[in-house]
């Protein structure tokens, strides 16, 4: 849905009622008394965009929010620790796996309510104060499920991206799954980190072994999503592109039919993608994933098939995926589900949480809560966090 122009929001906000609270307070929308403010933050017109910006920023400072940006704004699980000690942690960490027995409780406690960055700093200080490496003397103490995402929550993103790529690559039937995920779904600059990764971990560039351990469509997919060349959103949707595009689509004989479906399918801007997938369903009457099913099949089927749900509703994917994850035979599979609420709990696992639940008429923790078991389940839980009533 469409902003109202300007001058309406402008007119919106002035016929609002002037907020006044008893004591010179503010009354909030709930009828939340607010703590008090001058009396021109509450009476100027609201049509400059400054004085909504101060008023914000008034507000926020009272609350004690206004210097801890990490209060609010994401849409993450896991966000940093506003009472971060690092030597506090560091201390913790060494009891945990210097006394008697391991505290593997402990351990997930303080990593799974750490940001990414905030475990960075924990290293470098148990470095400087043991030397010795965190993660190695974890990975010594810890072993099974609970060292995986010990090791997915301490080693950079990059190397783990890395690590599951080639895994994918190596691994027979999974390139258009994992391979996929981790291609279609990481921002360019964590791409170009992954790739560096890759190419410093094993000494070869993923590219090649992209060309060595796949073939057809399915490689032609992912060599061009190596390259990082998907547009950018400029803001402006071009008509004449997208109604291009639908034609080039519906081109069926062609030498290589799969041309067009590879070059649309990786260039373009996902916006751009959504209405190349609605202009599709207009003019041939079916959606464009039908014509994915009709026209390709195996690996090359659910390549595209992946592209079109990443593009279409990303945190819908991966609720599909941890679907999935759950409902494998007699135990889930643990390694799809670290990776995914590792590397999305801190961008977008309440969207996914959201998504779940609509589709599966059940929360994500609570179908996790059934599944999982142990500490390394603990350590998931806690990264999805809560129930989702």
């Amino acid at each position: 849905m469409e902003a109202p122009p300007a001058s309406e929001r402008s007119q919106q906000w002035e016929s609002r009622p002037q907020c006044r609270g008893t004591s010179g307070g503010l009354t909030g929308p709930c009828g939340l008394l607010l703590p008090s403010f001058p009396k021109s933050a509450c009476t100027t017109s609201a049509s400059s965009g400054e004085m909504g910006s101060s008023l914000t920023q008034e507000i926020l400072s009272h609350l004690g929010l206004a210097d801890k940006t990490a209060a609010w704004g994401t849409l993450g699980t896991l966000r940093t620790f506003l009472s971060f000690s690092v030597d506090k942690d560091v201390q913790r960490l060494l009891r945990a796996i210097t006394g008697h027995g391991v505290d593997q409780g402990a351990i997930v406690q303080v990593l799974t309510n750490r940001s990414r960055e905030q475990r960075q700093l924990i290293s470098q200080a148990f470095r400087e104060r043991t030397q010795q490496d965190l993660l190695k003397s974890l990975q010594a103490a810890l072993s099974g499920s609970l060292e995986r995402i010990v090791v997915a929550l301490l080693q950079p993103a990059a190397q783990t991206d890395a690590q599951e790529l080639r895994t994918a690559l190596k691994a027979s039937g999974s390139a258009e799954d994992v391979a996929m995920e981790i291609l279609t779904t990481r921002a360019p600059p964590q791409l170009q980190e992954c790739l560096a990764a890759y190419k410093h971990s094993f000494q070869v560039e993923a590219e090649e072994d992209i060309k060595s351990e796949t073939s057809s469509i399915l490689r032609d997919l992912l060599l061009a999503l190596a390259k990082g060349g998907r547009e950018s959103y400029s803001g402006i949707i071009d008509y004449n592109l997208a109604e291009q595009d639908v034609q080039a689509l519906q081109q069926v004989e062609r030498p290589r039919p799969e041309g067009p479906w590879v070059r649309i399918f990786t260039q373009r801007s996902p916006q751009h993608l959504l209405r190349v997938r609605d202009l599709y369903q207009w003019r041939m009457g079916r959606a464009l994933e039908e014509a994915v099913r009709d026209r390709f099949h195996g690996r090359a089927q659910a390549a595209l098939l992946s592209l079109a749900s990443v593009v279409r509703n990303t945190p819908l994917y991966f609720a599909d995926k941890l679907h999935r994850a759950l409902q494998q035979g007699t135990e889930p599979n643990y390694q799809d589900l670290m990776r995914i609420l590792v590397s999305r709990s801190e961008i977008d696992l309440l969207s996914i949480r959201a998504e779940f639940r609509k589709k599966f008429g059940k929360s994500l923790y609570s179908a996790l809560q059934g599944a999982v078991k142990g500490d390394c389940g603990q350590a998931l839980l806690a990264l999805c966090r809560a129930e989702d009533l």
